[in-house]
C-alpha cells in the first residue's frame, strides 16, 4: 500500500512556471473560484492574469503568455494573508492581497491586485478558502489525544461515514496494552481507550504509508505505519480472533483504495457563481526553441523571495563589475540575476 500523500504536492509546495499537466486538477481537487483581471504585482507588475483558487492551492498565470505562471501551492504553506496598499502599474496605489509562504525554509511573498475596481472578491475568496483549509486538518493530519469521542460515539466529520466499529481492540503502544474501540470510516481510522476517551489516535488514509498483519510479542497484530510527513509512527493493534483481524485488514485496504481514487480533503467552500473546470481555463503551452538550463537559479525565485530575516544592511563590498561599493549579496544571488529580475 502506498499513501496518497506520495504523489500529493499541490498543497505543500511552491512552484514557478509549471506545465499545463501540472495545472490540471488531481483526484479530489476541485475548482472553487476563478478570477480574471488579476495582476501579479510582485513578480509581473503590469501584466494582467487569471487567479485560480482550488481546495488545495492557488495558481496565477498570465493571460498574454500562459507559460508565465506561478503555483502558490500549498494552502498548507500560507502562514500570513493580509490586505495592504501596493503600487500597481495597472491600478496605481491600491489595496492588494499579500500572501507570505514558507517552503523548504525559504520565505516567499506574493502580491495580487484586482484590476477591476470596487470588487472585494479577490480577498474574500482566498481568505475564506484558506480558513476552510485550516479548519479541516482532521481530514489530512494524524492527530493524537484530540476531541474525537462524544458520548462514546465518534464525532463525525462532514461527509464522513462509519463502516465498522470494533470493540475489544488492544493498542500495543505500551507494555501492558490498552483496551479500546476501533472505528473504520471512509476517511480515517480512529482508536480510543475505553477507560480514557482522551487517549486516542486519528489516522487519515491520506497519512497511511502501509498497513499489514505482523507478529508481535502479543501475537498477530494489525500494524499501521504513518507517512514521514506525519511523524513516521508505527502503531500496533491486536484484534481477536484472527478471522476478525483479517476481515478488518481487508476492509481497511478496500476503503483505502476507494479513498485513493477520489480523496476527500475536507475543504468545503462554494461560490454562488460556479467557476468553469480548471481544464477549460488553462491554455496548452506552445512548444518553443528555448533551451532550459535547470542548474541556474530561476529569476522567479529571486522575484518572490522575502528577506524577512534581514534586521540590518549587510556589510558593503567593492563590486568590480559596477566599480563602486554595494551591499553584500545573499549567498546564491548574483548581480546578473538581479539585473535580469529588474529587467
Amino acid at each position: 500500500m502506498s499513501s496518497v500523500l506520495d504523489a500529493l504536492w499541490e498543497d505543500r509546495d511552491v512552484r514557478f512556471d509549471i506545465t499545463a499537466q501540472q495545472m490540471k486538477t488531481r483526484p479530489g481537487e476541485v475548482m472553487i473560484d476563478c478570477l480574471d483581471s488579476i495582476e501579479d504585482t510582485k513578480g509581473n507588475n503590469g501584466d494582467r492574469g487569471r487567479l485560480l483558487v482550488t481546495n488545495l492551492r492557488i495558481i496565477w498565470h498570465s493571460l498574454a503568455l500562459p507559460r508565465v505562471n506561478l503555483c502558490i501551492c500549498g494552502l498548507q504553506l500560507h502562514y500570513n494573508i493580509t490586505t495592504r496598499t501596493a503600487n500597481s502599474k495597472l491600478r496605481g496605489q491600491t489595496e492588494a492581497l499579500y500572501i507570505l509562504t514558507k517552503s523548504n525554509n525559504t520565505r516567499f511573498e506574493f502580491i495580487f491586485t484586482n484590476v477591476v475596481p470596487g470588487s472585494p472578491r479577490l480577498f474574500t475568496s482566498v481568505i475564506a478558502v484558506h480558513r476552510a483549509y485550516e479548519t479541516s486538518k482532521m481530514y489530512r493530519d494524524l492527530k493524537l489525544r484530540a476531541a474525537l469521542i462524544q458520548n462514546k460515539q465518534l464525532r463525525l466529520l462532514p461527509r464522513e461515514q462509519v463502516y465498522d466499529k470494533i470493540n475489544g481492540v488492544w493498542n500495543l503502544s505500551c507494555d501492558q496494552g490498552n483496551l479500546g474501540t476501533f472505528f473504520i470510516t471512509n476517511v480515517r481510522i480512529v482508536w480510543h481507550a475505553n477507560m480514557n476517551e482522551s487517549f486516542n489516535v486519528s489516522i487519515p488514509y491520506l497519512q497511511i504509508w502501509s498497513i499489514r498483519i505482523r507478529d508481535s510479542k502479543f501475537g498477530l497484530a494489525l500494524v499501521i505505519e504513518s507517512s514521514r510527513q506525519s511523524g513516521g509512527y508505527v502503531l500496533g493493534f491486536k484484534i481477536d480472533p484472527v478471522e476478525k483481524l483479517q476481515d478488518a485488514l481487508k476492509e481497511i485496504n478496500s476503503l483505502h483504495k476507494v479513498f485513493s481514487a477520489n480523496p476527500i480533503f475536507g475543504v468545503d467552500y462554494e461560490m454562488e457563481e460556479k467557476p468553469q473546470p480548471l481544464e477549460r481555463l488553462t491554455v496548452e503551452q506552445p512548444l518553443d526553441d528555448l533551451e532550459i538550463e535547470p542548474d541556474e537559479q530561476t529569476d522567479a525565485f529571486a522575484a518572490y523571495f522575502a528577506d524577512s530575516n534581514k534586521q540590518q544592511d549587510r556589510e558593503p563590498v567593492f563590486s568590480e563589475d559596477l566599480g563602486l561599493a554595494i551591499e553584500k549579496l545573499r549567498d546564491g544571488f548574483t548581480l546578473q540575476g538581479l539585473w535580469e529580475v529588474m529587467g
